[in-house]
């Protein structure tokens, strides 16, 4: 059967090809389906998936669109709520038709578009794959909706595409945005309706970058429904035109560059240049009335930071916060000492560790040393936070820029942070598009918003924190390396628990405040000073806040301790090189003195030849 209905179909396009009589076929699909077969030599009868390109070469492809495609998500996130229970699949993919980001349907819907290769990396040029929705209405640059058997391939017959294409600033084609259904059961009507959804959604994209590219200058929005759009300067001299204004007015780059006047396209009142925001009246360059259009002001210039009041003095003490974490341990200390000569600079901070290690604390520590200690600490865990709430949260919207947002918009976390610190904890998790809007908000100083038509001027201090290697993700391409370079202004390393020097006094200051009314056995202090903690200062809160609630006649026995087994065979043995390691550099800080070795690790002469003796340490040497 399928076979037969492949045949029919391949009759279907030979003839409306051939252009034979009696073919009911609409015009433009026969034109492309003409173009697959004389242009392209395509087969219809051809079965198999799209060409997918790999992970980085969607990266590559993407670089150059970074800043439509930062616009253009939010649309696509309201795209993809709206239609997510209708079986659509909602794309915007480059000019050759590369797919470059999806969102999938729920269910079913999702698992037929995986299985057929329609998602992220996919290509759907009209010369690969014959007629379709993405590939055709790139091909013609204008919107259409390809329904079921209006496919050129037999194979894609059970998906219908409404596809509009994208122009940038400058009237050049820029990409398309494309929502594909896999619902039989919808007619012709229902995607004709999707269409004009998917076509006013990529109007507001167009219209959102190019506010965004000429937010320096005046912006005249045109009467009628083709929303031209204009660009000028202080002088009236037009500085860009998108495509529709280009073609009402007959503009060419050359014109533009020339700085073709104003008034030989439109004419203003004096009144216009010093209105803010609102609705005039224009006129054409005759001077007869044209009708009520849009004027937007220039977002001037801000100073790098916003008015604040004066910062107020930090005492002397100011580092006490920061030395009292650092303890005794020497990297820590060297840390801390290279936090006090940067002061009060603007300088970000990355501190790696490993998760539980404290990095949180030590942030908040920074803040409350700084300048900036009684404005707002505001942080955010980004691998805690789902990656499609992310971007609201840490860049903020405007009321009604997606479906479910708040009725009063959201100012975001960095918004909220500006004039103190915004902590970003596991910076490595954050997914690569918000990198890329995070670097533009450090070089800018200023903040997008979702859905807004100006930036928000932040002045933030920005501390950042990870367990990951930036510096191999940076280089194999999974964390932007303009961004870690960025952010790495001055990186601080906290060592692990059972890395630190001075593990004994950490212990004992955290079993003071986590159980203050016990005291420690010898036989839990073997085991205290023994274990790797690969949970670090939050595995050991946990532990003796435990063992401070169970232990009887407030004495913390070995028993009290809840340490499970560190991991398999292969984490054992490494413990027990930790151990040997710890042991051995406690020796020889000792000059060979058992006495003394074993008072710095908290444990009796007795046990620590034991230990010695298991291990096969030589004291001579």
């Amino acid at each position: 059967m399928a076979n037969l209905s492949a045949s029919n179909h391949v009759a279907r396009v030979l003839s409306a090809a051939n252009q034979v009589a009696g073919v009911d076929t609409e015009t433009r699909i026969a034109a492309s389906w003409r173009r697959c077969l004389v242009n392209h030599n395509l087969d219809p009868a051809r079965r198999g998936p799209p060409q997918t390109l790999t992970e980085a070469e969607v990266r590559h492809l993407a670089e150059p669109m970074e800043d439509l495609i930062q616009v253009a998500i939010p649309e696509l996130e309201d795209l993809a709520r709206v239609l997510h229970d209708s079986g659509y699949c909602v794309n915007l993919a480059d000019p050759n038709a590369t797919m470059l980001v999806s969102r999938l349907p729920g269910g079913d819907y999702a698992r037929m578009f995986l299985e057929w290769k329609i998602y992220t990396g996919s290509n759907f040029a009209e010369t690969f794959e014959g007629t379709n929705g993405l590939g055709t209405a790139l091909a013609e640059q204008r919107p259409i909706l390809v329904h079921g058997d209006e496919h050129f391939r037999e194979q894609w017959h059970m998906f219908t595409c409404a596809v509009s294409p994208l122009f940038d600033h400058a009237g050049r084609l820029a990409g398309a945005v494309n929502i594909t259904s896999c619902r039989s059961d919808l007619g012709r009507s229902a995607h004709e309706l999707a269409l004009a959804v998917t076509t006013e959604a990529t109007r507001r994209i167009e219209q959102s970058f190019f506010r965004r590219r000429y937010r320096a200058s005046w912006i005249a929005m045109l009467p009628g429904d083709g929303h031209g759009m204009l660009a000028y300067d202080d002088d009236r001299r037009v500085v860009g035109a998108c495509r529709t204004a280009r073609a009402a007015f007959g503009l060419s780059d050359a014109m533009i560059e020339d700085g073709i006047d104003l008034s030989h396209l439109i004419q203003l009142d004096d009144r216009a240049t010093r209105a803010a925001d609102e609705q005039v009246a224009l006129r054409r360059a005759d001077g007869t009335p044209w009708g009520r259009g849009h004027l937007a002001p220039p977002v001037r210039t801000r100073s790098p930071r916003p008015p604040s009041t004066p910062p107020r003095e930090k005492p002397a003490g100011q580092f006490s916060g920061l030395h009292r974490l650092a303890g005794r341990d020497p990297v820590l200390i060297k840390g801390v000492k290279r936090l006090m000569t940067v002061g009060n600079l603007d300088l970000p901070i990355l501190l790696h560790g490993e998760t539980g290690a404290g990095k949180d604390v030590f942030a908040r520590a920074i803040h409350a040393a700084s300048n900036r200690a009684g404005r707002n600490y505001v942080a955010l865990n980004c691998a805690a936070m789902p990656e499609s709430l992310i971007d609201a949260e840490l860049f903020g919207y405007e009321a009604g820029a997606f479906t479910g947002a708040r009725r009063e918009g959201s100012k975001g976390l960095i918004v909220q942070a500006s004039g103190g610190t915004l902590f970003l904890d596991e910076i490595g998790d954050m997914p690569l598009s918000l990198q890329t809007r995070l670097l533009r908000v450090l070089e800018n100083r200023e903040v997008w918003p979702l859905g807004a038509l100006k930036p928000v001027a932040v002045d933030i201090r920005l501390i950042s924190a990870t367990h990951r290697d930036l510096a191999r993700m940076a280089e194999d391409g999974s964390f932007r390396s303009d961004l870690y370079y960025r952010l790495r202004g001055m990186e601080i390393r906290l060592p692990a628990l059972r890395e630190r020097t001075d593990r004994k006094d950490v212990i004992a200051q955290i079993a003071d405040e986590e159980a203050p009314h016990c005291r420690i056995a010898a036989d839990a202090w073997a085991q205290l000073m023994a274990y790797p903690f690969p949970g670090n200062m939050r595995q050991l809160r946990h532990v003796l806040r435990l063992a401070g609630a169970t232990a009887e006649d407030a004495v913390i026995t070995e028993a009290d301790l809840d340490l499970p087994p560190f991991g398999a065979r292969g984490a054992e043995a490494d413990h027990t090189t930790r151990e040997r390691t710890a042991i051995v550099d406690a020796l020889r800080a000792n000059d060979g003195r058992v006495t003394n070795a074993a008072r710095a690790l908290g444990l009796s002469r007795a046990t620590l030849y034991r230990k010695i003796k298991a291990l096969g340490i030589a004291l001579d040497s």
